[in-house]
C-alpha cells in the first residue's frame, strides 16, 4: 500500500518531469522560430 508521503514524491516526481518536458518543447520551438527568422 503507497502512504501519503509516496504518493506526494511520485506527484513531485511527475510534476518536474512535465516541466521539463515543457521547457523542452519550448526551447526547440524558440530555435525554430529563430532559424525561420
Amino acid at each position: 500500500m503507497i502512504s501519503i508521503a509516496d504518493a506526494l514524491m511520485i506527484m513531485l516526481g511527475f510534476s518536474s518531469l512535465t516541466v521539463s518536458i515543457i521547457h523542452l518543447v519550448v526551447s526547440i520551438n524558440n530555435k525554430s522560430k529563430n532559424n525561420h527568422h
